[in-house]
């Protein structure tokens, strides 16, 4: 501290050492759709009344247009609208979003009337790492091979079947993919619970209905294969009925699981920008510790991790065991974390006992 030798008042710029860490928004998606007009770059939307004044009423009636009106009316705030030609590529198609950094979901209502768009949406993710793909099997589908090949990635998710949309234009409703309000839906239990809760047992608003009924033994077939299958329940409605991805990797299993990890390598990417350049030594390794245990305290402490203490939901190492000194003298720093995400209950189990009347006594 300095030494002063007169009174006064005297302000001094203290560095408070670690730096918080923001997180990412996880609730924004992209909707890719077939149009014939329109803005042909991605555009950021953030109601259905301004996606009709970028693109016309008659835009409404389109896949697309009923895929953001799905989206808005499950809760997503925003979301960006692509629209495509037919006669471009899966690949042409996505190559716009490939410079918009903020994107967490992905879907094509038109999925399966571009050729080749499904291989396209799940390599895009996996390029990015920071999206994941919602997926539907076509319309009418047996499902004795879904997901199909191209679609198996833990960064996709698959569903089925599809909604039964309200007809803008009147008459019956309209079968639609149903990307679009399941990425509201995502979105909106993100905002509301955090993107570390699995995205099933969610109400589907907006639409009237399900293309198909599962039996219970489908349910549990489809499943198991990594479908999640959309349910009309008694008493809850349309709800989504899995959060899986179609990974093989046990690892990857569940799409809360996937999201999660993205949010966090996410935020540190962003949020540890202040540490580059900064001299690599004790100093740095420390404050660069504390950041990252700060932020993953308070993920713990909002239910995002499993574990009785901290020490068991998460640890941070950034020292002379994570890097050689090779490392430090090419500038290179390395901040081993390992955390312990929260899978959902898929299977909830009850034991019961039948209580007799031999004096209150369960029975043996």
């Amino acid at each position: 501290m300095p030494q002063y030798t007169s009174p006064g008042v005297y302000i001094e710029e203290v560095d408070a050492g670690a730096h918080p860490v923001p997180g990412v928004p996880t609730d924004v998606a992209a909707l890719i759709g077939i149009a014939s007009t329109g803005p042909w770059t991605p555009i950021p939307i953030t109601s259905l009344l301004q996606y009709e004044q970028t693109y016309g009423v008659a835009a409404l009636s389109l896949n697309i247009g009923l895929a953001v009106s799905g989206f808005f009316q499950n809760g997503g705030r925003r979301c960006y609208v692509l629209h495509v030609q037919s006669s471009q590529t899966a690949a042409q198609a996505l190559a716009p979003l490939d410079v918009v950094d903020d994107i967490s979901l992905l879907s094509c209502p038109d999925e399966h009337s571009i050729q080749g768009m499904t291989a396209a949406l799940v390599a895009h993710c996996e390029a990015h790492r920071n999206r994941v793909a919602l997926l539907a099997a076509v319309l009418g589908s047996n499902y004795a091979n879904d997901p199909p090949p191209e679609a198996q990635s833990e960064f996709a998710a698959f569903y089925a079947p599809w909604v039964l949309a309200t007809n803008p234009a009147g008459g019956p409703a309209l079968p639609l993919h149903p990307g679009g309000h399941i990425a509201g839906a995502i979105a909106a239990n993100d905002v509301n619970h955090g993107v570390w809760r699995a995205p099933a047992n969610i109400p589907l608003m907006g639409i009237t209905g399900l293309t198909q009924q599962f039996t219970a033994q489908q349910v549990s077939a489809l499943n198991a294969r990594g479908v999640n299958v959309l349910r009309n329940l008694p008493s809850l409605g349309n709800r989504i009925w899995g959060a899986r991805t179609t990974s093989s990797d046990s690892e990857w299993k569940y799409v809360n699981v996937r999201r999660l990890l993205i949010y966090i390598e996410q935020s540190f990417e962003q949020g540890l920008q202040w540490a580059v350049f900064e001299p690599n030594g004790e100093v740095l390794w420390a404050t660069v510790r504390q950041t990252v245990e700060d932020f993953l305290l308070t993920m713990y402490q909002q239910g995002a991790l499993q574990g009785t203490t901290p020490k068991q939901a998460f640890f941070v190492r950034c020292d002379l065991t994570t890097m050689t000194q090779t490392d430090v003298d090419n500038g290179q720093l390395n901040c081993l974390v390992g955390v312990a995400a929260l899978q959902p209950a898929e299977f909830v189990i009850f034991q019961i006992s039948i209580l007799t009347s031999n004096g209150g006594q369960p029975p043996h």
